[in-house]
């Protein structure tokens, strides 16, 4: 178990100097003890300058080896793993410096993916065309170009569901209401109707209540004969994703006794299962499967329930990953960088600073070693190495989001 992750030993909190500490010159990203200790008391406004200068740097990087290497060609066009990755990541840039070029490479990626993704029958915003049909409106109204908007929710309005798709985010059900509420909320409400939106949750609740009969659980799902817990595949996001909908009341009721049922059958050592299929797995500190992913949604449970039980449990998923979230991993989905946003999103939620710290820390971590220690083969940086969600564009997002805490959120998850 411990081989997936490494022993934290910073320390629990260690507060801000009053200011900036004097430094001799030293690598950009150094390795020793000292310097990572130098990085978490430096004041935020510092700090947060470091973030931004790195994650630039790392954009311009991400953008060569996808784009540039690539002969501006797209072989993956999904924002986890593919060229529109890159694409949300020139975005979200975009989105802190007002650079237009990064605005107009975002546009020129999404145009190709949206050519590379024609024939796709994959329907979510991480593995499908919604997410290019999305994400090209939105940069076509940041660029003012009301055409093009209309064109992409064109586009985005030929998708069809199959009758066979799952439930869950990266590639059902969940994961198209996703892109449906994202494009309510930033282009426009009612953009996608509330009663074309209710017909999809309808299927999801037919689908977990039909499963769940047998059992002490209101809703269950399965993905390729599997009942999962997590984030990616399972009722973690699910239930995520429900509680941004016009849910009726026996509703709800079910989405908050899902959760429950999550806490009460949590693993001993306070992480979460990885599916109902195995009640004793507990290596997986991940978003996509373990205690991050639904520490989240816990968090959005609290938040949107008013609930100190969901708040609880939210933090005690979030000290499974304090101590066991330090990933060899690089990545969002199962690495450090996304298991940062659990820290960031209680910090929003409680205005805890020990949470910002935390967050703070994590993202430390990387800037000082991730680079060193991906070059000496002891952290892995990602099968698709430059991706946003296992590679390289992950950590470049987190230290985005590091510039101003109080704003971050999951990519593709949070909104």
């Amino acid at each position: 178990m411990a081989d997936r992750f490494f022993p934290n030993v910073m320390p629990d909190f260690v507060p801000e100097s009053a200011t900036e500490i004097q430094e001799e010159a030293e690598p950009a990203l150094p390795a020793s003890q000292d310097s990572l200790m130098k990085l978490l008391s430096m004041p935020y406004p510092s700090l947060s300058e470091r973030f931004k200068r790195a994650a630039l740097d790392l954009k311009e990087t991400i953008v060569v080896q996808t784009w540039g290497m690539s002969g501006q060609r797209v072989q993956d066009s999904t924002l986890y793993s593919g060229s529109l990755g890159a694409a949300f990541l020139l975005f979200k840039a975009y989105l802190f410096t007002k650079n237009k070029n990064d605005l107009a490479l975002c546009s020129q990626i999404v145009k190709a993916c949206h050519s590379a993704s024609f024939n796709s029958r994959d329907v979510t915003f991480l593995c499908g065309r919604a997410g290019v049909c999305a994400l090209g409106a939105l940069a076509a109204k940041h660029a003012r170009d009301d055409q093009l908007v209309n064109y992409y929710l064109a586009q985005f309005r030929e998708i069809k569901l199959p009758r066979n798709l799952p439930d869950e985010l990266l590639y059902g059900r969940a994961g198209f209401l996703w892109v449906c509420f994202l494009i309510n909320k930033h282009i426009g409400g009612g953009t996608i109707p509330s009663t074309y939106m209710g017909e999809v949750v309808n299927e999801i609740i037919k689908s977990g209540r039909a499963l769940a009969k047998r059992g002490s659980c209101p809703l269950m799902f399965e993905w390729y004969g599997e009942r999962y817990w997590g984030a990616a595949h399972g009722m973690a996001g699910i239930m995520h994703v429900l509680m941004d909908m016009d849910l009726k009341l026996d509703e709800v009721e079910d989405v908050k006794g899902t959760l429950r049922y999550m806490i009460n059958n949590r693993l001993p050592s306070g992480n979460y299962l990885v599916s109902e299929e195995d009640r004793k797995r507990d290596d997986l500190v991940h978003w996509c499967h373990g205690a991050p992913g639904v520490a989240l949604t816990l968090v959005k449970a609290a938040k949107v329930f008013g609930s100190d039980e969901f708040l609880k449990a939210a933090a005690d998923a979030a000290e499974v990953v304090w101590n066991r979230g330090l990933l060899k991993r690089v990545g969002i989905c199962h690495g450090i960088s996304g298991n940062a946003y659990v820290f960031l999103s209680l910090y929003q939620l409680t205005g805890n600073v020990e949470y910002l710290y935390r967050a703070k820390a994590f993202a430390c971590f990387l800037l000082n070693r991730a680079h060193k220690l991906i070059s000496e083969g002891e952290m892995h940086g990602g099968d698709n190495p430059y991706s946003l969600f296992e590679g390289i564009g992950g950590m470049a997002y987190l230290l985005l989001d590091m510039i101003d805490p109080s704003q971050a959120k999951f990519p593709a998850y949070d909104l």
